[in-house]
């Protein structure tokens, strides 16, 4: 097997807003900064914490291209780039592509799309034809189609599909995905350092946006095999990202971002703020993360 191209944290970085509900790229630019500084060396643009499916394939595309004209060659930048339709995927692919992604994670067909795993190989195929490394994204309880073992091995006989970002929260199905031998990235944050003992070889991590250093140090501590240390580490996250995944998720992380000084302003309508009822729990479990990141 070749080597992995996107091991090791990939932060799915929010996308900044002002309050007319528009990119806000002063913003996006002192964020990404921040985070090359703090030692972030892949991002993921226009992910679903970044709002994907609430950017037109225009923002998309320029969010893309100008987040690879700040990085500038320093960290990997991988897009999103899904749709519903196949001939949309793979113009967002392709527009990606030309606006300096190195890579792209793209959902399988969703909304009464094939459920069949040759429909779903058909369409990864002609994705992977734009010629960047794709990612497939395995969310079924949000899309309706799981990505299984079986379904991985036929995808990972496409020429440029290299692997797949599993969100489904299921570590056992996890470690059956890991266990096929073809490369698995965890999605799920609240699994984070289970899912690296069980041998995942990336992950996709929304919750790193408001805590950068300590999740690049639980991914170092893994990696040197020192689980112990990893425990550590975990304890700090664990409250927040339990929190995170008991809703509002996207919403939550942008008001963890602010907290931290990420400013990222709201998400984008239709979704809203994260109530104000909620803030002091948040602010809470993220109290000693703050003090950590800012050392």
């Amino acid at each position: 097997m070749s080597e992995f191209q996107f091991p090791g944290l990939n932060l799915a970085i929010t996308t900044p807003f002002d309050d007319a509900g528009r990119i806000d790229y002063i913003s996006l630019e002192h964020n990404i900064e921040r985070y090359l500084a703090a030692g972030v060396r892949s991002f993921l643009l226009s992910s679903g914490t970044g709002m994907h499916v609430y950017l037109s394939k225009e923002e998309s595309e320029g969010l893309i291209r100008r987040g690879a004209r700040i990085v500038n060659g320093r960290a990997k930048i991988i897009a999103q780039t899904s749709a519903l339709l196949v001939e949309e995927a793979v113009e967002r692919t392709a527009r990606a592509r030309d606006a300096g992604a190195e890579g792209v994670m793209v959902l399988p067909p969703f909304f009464e799309g094939p459920t069949d795993d040759q429909g779903i190989v058909d369409f990864y195929a002609e994705v992977a034809e734009v010629g960047l490394p794709v990612i497939g994204y395995n969310v079924p309880q949000a899309v309706g189609v799981a990505i299984t073992p079986e379904l991985l091995l036929k995808l990972s006989e496409i020429p440029g599909f290299c692997a797949v970002k599993d969100s489904g929260g299921d570590l056992g199905k996890q470690a059956e995905l890991i266990r096929t031998g073809k490369f698995v990235m965890n999605g799920a944050d609240n699994l984070v350092p289970y899912a690296l003992y069980a041998g995942c070889h990336g992950l996709i991590w929304g919750g790193a946006n408001f805590a950068p250093r300590t999740c690049l140090a639980i991914v170092d501590a893994a990696a040197r095999g020192n689980w112990a240390e990893t425990r550590e580490l975990w304890k700090l996250l664990e409250p927040v990202m339990a929190l995170l995944s008991k809703g509002d998720y996207v919403q939550t992380v942008y008001a963890a971002a602010h907290l931290a000084g990420y400013g990222a302003g709201s998400p984008r309508k239709p979704l809203r703020a994260l109530s104000s009822d909620c803030i002091p729990a948040l602010r809470q479990s993220i109290e000693t993360l703050i003090e950590r990141e800012a050392i």
